[in-house]
């Protein structure tokens, strides 16, 4: 028998029970595929993620969803970060590898920052639907869009369409009964992230993630830092003036509220931020 250590975090949390939630195992050596994706379903999170020894950077870490592995991804990103810096003292500045790339993640304190990968430069494509079925895939009628949805990967590819309202955010209701006409991305999984400028304050967006789930039925993610990250290539897609900074309020849907920071140099390279809040320990015996 094998005891495996976990830690169980929420990040871009800004109170205890805010944020998304993460679960890190601190040693995944000696675990299979088979056996990381067992345990992911087994917490039945957003994602999981694993620690393994990496020739190329502090760490090397593999991200599991319930049901399949992922390039790259924020939240985990970030979570992870914070136990390998207590693990392994290296101190605020440390790297991480992933299948799409090493990143380079940095921290004060307990607010953590990531740079996006952007393995091969930034990718766009516009989306195969119109403005209007794309509205009545969210419920909303097509003035409630502000551009046409477009396809941006700065690590992990996701379909984002921007809103002209923070009214139009929350009142963004997937259609689950549509699930067939959903866009699928190159990883053939269906998500959207919607999101909106406030015109009253200046630097804010608001932020919602849905994506269809293993079986049918539509979710809702609390906090997503790549689709932030898409965000940032978003702008620079559409030719936004640079250096940009945001902070994204997502989660208050699901009462997970999040917060993410997000910066975008004059050079495009893409920073998002967010507070990390270890909630507990435990063991898994295998």
């Amino acid at each position: 028998m094998s005891t495996y250590a976990y830690r169980l975090l929420n990040v871009f949390a800004e109170s205890t029970f805010g944020g998304n939630q993460l679960c890190v195992f601190e040693d995944a050596r000696g675990m299979d595929d088979a056996t990381m994706r067992a345990l992911a379903l087994q917490f039945n999170l957003s994602e999981t993620t694993f620690i393994l020894p990496s020739e190329r950077a502090d760490a090397h870490v593999r991200i599991f969803t319930p049901d399949y592995e992922m390039r790259f991804a924020g939240h985990p990103t970030l979570g992870t970060a914070q136990v390998v810096r207590d693990l392994a003292r290296t101190g605020d500045a440390l790297s991480l590898e992933f299948i799409a790339g090493v990143v380079p993640v940095s921290a004060a304190g307990d607010v953590w920052t990531l740079t996006a990968p952007q393995p091969g430069g930034l990718k766009t494509a516009p989306a195969n639907m119109t403005p209007a079925g794309m509205a009545a895939l969210l419920g909303l009628h097509q003035d409630d869009l502000l551009d046409v949805p477009l396809w941006v990967d700065t690590g992990s590819d996701q379909l984002l369409v921007a809103l002209r309202s923070i009214d139009a955010v929350h009142r963004t209701r997937p259609d689950a009964a549509q699930l067939e006409a959903w866009p699928e991305s190159s990883l053939e999984r269906k998500t959207v992230y919607v999101f909106a400028f406030d015109p009253d304050r200046p630097g804010r967006v608001v932020a919602r993630y849905f994506f269809v789930k293993a079986g049918g039925g539509v979710a809702e993610d609390p906090g997503t830092g790549s689709a932030c990250a898409n965000l940032g290539g978003w702008l620079i897609a559409k030719g936004h003036a640079l250096p940009a900074q945001y902070q994204i309020e997502q989660g208050e849907a699901v009462k997970r509220p999040s917060l993410l920071r997000l910066q975008v140099s004059a050079d495009g390279a893409i920073q998002v931020g967010g507070k990390v809040i270890e909630l507990g320990r435990g063991a898994i015996n295998l």
